[in-house]
């Protein structure tokens, strides 16, 4: 479609009768007009696509989620209900829905009828995890998407090893493929956050390693990373694994060391 057209004059400046930016619920606004144009060229958007974003915020990703793409719906779940009718009454669009409702509550349903999903998201930074834990849930129904979130989150989704590397990068990259993109300064927002953020783009991966005793390996590999400093033997000698299978060098190893395939690999060892 179109490149953005600007709102209608003051639609940013004016905000004297604006709600508050509540801490409570993240709301640090997207500014960057670049920004948000690279996280709508990173996807896909048919006539077929329904986009999801969370938190609506003031409008700004929205509204060019509208003015740039043909999707065939932008549904927006959005907390705070004042900003819901700040955002209803400075965009008029029949493609746009916003639903008052905690993301981290939709069901199984709501997805599956409006499939197929791209999301589009400046994400909460303090449910980042809870979020990318029902994409996990629902995965079938996503095709792919970029979110913002926070710097060290970021790190630590794409991380394979060494520090940030844990149990939450094994699991979203075993059902995802995650890439880093652009990093945004604090300035990019209002109020600016305390931190450095960064795009992430994801992609559920269409064929995924299958794992046996899938629930108890996760557990598994929690405890692997109870103490990152400590062994594997000392992680889980209370555990009451069968350690004797394994020689004295990979006892030694630390799980920041440990790649999900090699982790696997001793998974499966201990369940032979």
């Amino acid at each position: 479609m179109s490149k953005r057209t600007p709102f209608k004059e003051n639609f940013f400046k004016n905000q004297r009768q604006e709600p508050r930016k509540k801490k409570e619920f993240g709301q640090h606004f997207l500014r960057k007009n670049s920004t948000v144009d690279n996280m709508i060229s990173a996807v896909k958007v048919t006539p077929e696509t329904t986009v999801l974003e969370i938190g609506c915020g003031d409008g700004f990703l929205t509204h060019a989620v509208l003015e740039q793409t043909r999707c065939k719906k932008l549904i927006c779940y959005e907390i705070d209900p004042e900003w819901i009718e700040v955002v209803r009454k400075k965009i008029s669009d029949p493609r746009l829905e916003i639903r008052h409702k905690n993301f981290l509550e939709i069901t199984h349903e709501e997805f599956q009828v409006e499939a197929p999903w791209v999301v589009l998201a400046n994400v909460p930074y303090q449910i980042t995890f809870p979020i990318f834990f029902t994409f996990v849930r629902h995965k079938q129904f996503i095709n792919e998407g970029v979110v913002m979130i926070q710097e060290e989150v970021a790190q630590k989704i794409v991380a394979k090893q060494g520090r940030g590397y844990n149990p939450t990068s094994l699991l979203l990259q075993h059902h995802f493929d995650v890439s880093l993109m652009e990093k945004v300064e604090p300035e990019a927002f209002t109020p600016p956050p305390k931190v450095h953020s960064r795009l992430l783009y994801f992609k559920p991966k269409t064929a995924v390693t299958p794992i046996p005793n899938e629930e108890a390996f996760w557990k598994f590999a929690k405890l692997c990373f109870a103490s990152p400093r400590r062994t594997l033997a000392n992680n889980l000698k209370q555990a009451h694994y069968a350690l004797e299978k394994f020689d004295e060098a990979t006892l030694k190893l630390r799980a920041q060391q440990i790649s999900f395939v090699e982790l696997l690999e001793i998974w499966q060892r201990l369940q032979s």
